[in-house]
């Protein structure tokens, strides 16, 4: 279907090419011609468009400083990967957790989502968390556990302000909702202060509501009984450039 697509687009725009009623410039003609090689498969020129050459220039780098430099570490992760750490952050493009905390390829699992939230185990909603937590823990056996927070969250700031009938989100408004439990939290305890006070309480109190959440996963919950596993939290202050963590504490099996 695609291909029959791409054929008649060829088509139309070699009418144009050929059109006796329309006279191009040498610029359009050669726009036309080149747009036409492209759907055939036949211009293998890198991209002209500037987000495409971010991304050649990024990869660029990446290989020329990084893969090339260190032939032997990705030849090793090229037999399969060990991490150490299962990273939950958030989709905000300013915390990438690689960065941020500067891991290696193969350092660190990441799964990233709106306000970096866990939700409680289901089997029937949510599959896309349990199932990177379920592969992390059980194939990839990681030693910790980190849900990463940030200064700003506009997910946080979504769940703080619900309801909200100014703007209607399909997905957002009913995802953020993972994190009641914190909001209804901050709202009793830091009800009087400031907003933007209280987001910054609520985007640390949904790192612990989703570090609690990770226990009603039969599979972590196992894991961290029997010591093999760490569940740590941690925020990200992107303004002051500060990093804080705890670690959830557990009662010893007796």
């Amino acid at each position: 279907m695609a291909t029959q697509s791409a054929e008649v687009v060829v088509e139309g725009l070699k009418k144009i090419l050929i059109s006796e009623e329309q006279v191009l410039d040498e610029e359009v003609q050669a726009k036309v011609e080149m747009l036409i090689a492209e759907l055939q498969g036949k211009n293998h020129r890198k991209p002209k468009d500037p987000d495409a050459r971010k991304l050649d220039r990024g990869f660029h780098h990446f290989k020329t400083n990084i893969f090339d430099e260190h032939p032997e570490y990705f030849s090793e992760l090229a037999q399969g990967q060990h991490p150490k750490f299962l990273v939950f952050a958030c989709s905000d493009s300013r915390v990438s957790p690689s960065v941020v905390l500067n891991f290696k390829p193969g350092e660190a699992f990441v799964g990233r989502n709106i306000a970096n939230m866990v939700p409680q185990f289901d089997q029937t909603r949510h599959t896309e968390i349990g199932s990177v937590i379920e592969y992390a823990v059980k194939s990839l056996q990681v030693d910790n556990i980190l849900i990463m927070g940030h200064s700003h969250c506009g997910g946080i700031d979504r769940l703080m302000r619900l309801p909200d009938h100014t703007q209607t989100y399909e997905f957002i408004d009913e995802w953020v909702k993972i994190g009641l439990p914190a909001k209804k939290k901050v709202l009793k305890e830091a009800g009087d202060l400031p907003f933007e006070e209280q987001l910054t309480l609520c985007e640390k109190e949904s790192v612990r509501n989703s570090m609690a959440n990770l226990l009603t996963y039969p599979f972590v919950r196992d894991a961290v009984v029997n010591g093999t596993l760490t569940l740590r939290g941690g925020y990200y202050d992107f303004v002051n450039g500060s990093f804080e963590q705890w670690k959830m504490r557990t009662k010893p099996c007796h």
